[in-house]
């Protein structure tokens, strides 16, 4: 069983973080207030629009200082993929007088690669996507050679969501800044587990997901650049810098803050414990199944709390049906359901019967040493038994 914040009842072991994290309770509670008493709009001049506005603000300028940035070079969304599609449609169509085309990996959230495709289906982009090595990784060559005169944009995710390979989003932005473009990375898995300057990789556009950070669902951000043009998603009264109008989210652009606040103090040791918290995991399932295990990512290019492996012999959906005792997935949440290989994995080159057999285990911040050992010994457990059946 695992061990939930205050308020949250007990299930399964949660091996699940990176589809979603609990609202951490000190989070809900900072919340709380602007749905209540701190009810005004952040737009009007009296002392109830005055309180609001100062919240966000507050907000602002800690979702900057998480992310290296200036607070006016934040905008809020309502989400990750509200953000990804901010900075694509918005730079391609700001841009396209430049030229009109993207690139883009085969490995993308569907967020990052739907909105490509809309560009091509209703603008008339042109879209590469680059391949990955076995381990994920883009090589810089290929991106170098994928230019055109016409390239306005790369985005490229900062981590996989799946695999947890974390990608050279700096060299690859120099090589797109050389070529006189765009770099956009989507963040949502890499703010708050590992340190995220956006000055230090040189980005342009860089997105933030609230409920991949203890926040609630429906909030994220947008850092843009200074300078950085873009055509809003949504128009109306000027909010956000007139890219996303409309009234704001109080509440949860207040939670998101405090988000932020807690994953900055405390992104170095949460890091270093979900790493060991990682590796213990990975390390006993490897004892327990010797040499049926097999990691898929980048060995050591990885997010701290992310294990993909797959089993020989094993159907990961069935193993996953057969064990009530731990939440976890076979690849991105955003697939669920989909009984087709991973494209994240048949994309690295790896079998559709080897990624068939993937599981994605992903731990965060109420993860213990006792559930990781007692996870492991279920999927162990699991996997074993759907073998002999099997046989």
């Amino acid at each position: 069983m695992t061990h939930p914040p205050p308020g949250l009842p007990e299930g399964p072991i949660l091996l699940d973080y990176n589809a979603t994290t609990p609202v951490d309770p000190r989070v809900a509670e900072a919340a709380l207030p602007y749905l209540t008493e701190h009810f005004g709009n952040p737009s009007s001049g009296h002392a109830y629009g005055h309180a609001a506005h100062t919240a966000i603000s507050a907000a602002r300028a800690s979702v900057a200082e998480l992310v290296d940035a200036q607070a006016d070079e934040i905008v809020f969304t309502g989400g990750g993929s509200d953000a990804d599609t901010l900075a694509i449609r918005g730079a391609a169509l700001a841009y396209r007088d430049l030229g009109k085309h993207i690139i883009t990996t085969s490995t993308e959230h569907p967020a990052v690669l739907a909105t490509c495709e809309s560009m091509r289906r209703l603008h008339g982009f042109n879209i590469t996507h680059l391949p990955v090595d076995a381990d994920g990784l883009v090589d810089p060559d290929h991106l170098e050679a994928a230019f055109t005169d016409d390239t306005v944009l790369v985005s490229i995710m900062h981590a996989n969501n799946e695999t947890g390979t974390i990608q050279p989003i700096r060299t690859l932005a120099h090589i797109t800044h050389a070529h006189g473009a765009l770099f956009h990375t989507d963040a949502s898995q890499t703010a708050g587990k590992i340190p995220v300057s956006v000055r230090n990789l040189h980005v342009d556009l860089l997105t933030v997901t609230g409920h991949k950070m203890y926040a609630p669902k429906g909030i994220g951000a947008l850092y843009v650049r200074a300078g950085v043009t873009l055509e809003p998603t949504v128009y109306g009264g000027g909010q956000e810098r007139g890219l996303r109008g409309g009234t704001e989210n109080v509440a949860l652009i207040v939670a998101l803050g405090r988000a932020t606040q807690i994953a900055l103090d405390s992104q170095p040791a949460e890091e270093r414990r979900l790493r060991q918290l990682r590796n213990l995991l990975h390390g006993q399932l490897e004892q327990r199944l010797r040499d049926r295990v097999h990691l898929n990512g980048h060995p050591t290019m990885r997010l701290p709390n992310t294990v993909n492996v797959s089993i020989d012999d094993t159907s990961a959906a069935d193993l996953l049906a057969s064990t009530t005792g731990i939440a976890a997935s076979t690849g991105s949440a955003c697939h669920e359901g989909d009984t087709q290989p991973s494209p994240v994995l048949t994309a690295m080159g790896i079998t559709p019967d080897r990624a068939a057999s993937a599981l994605r285990l992903t731990m965060g911040r109420w993860t213990t040493p006792d559930e990781v050992n007692e996870a492991a010994d279920l999927i162990a457990r699991a996997a074993t038994s759907l073998t002999h059946q099997a046989a």
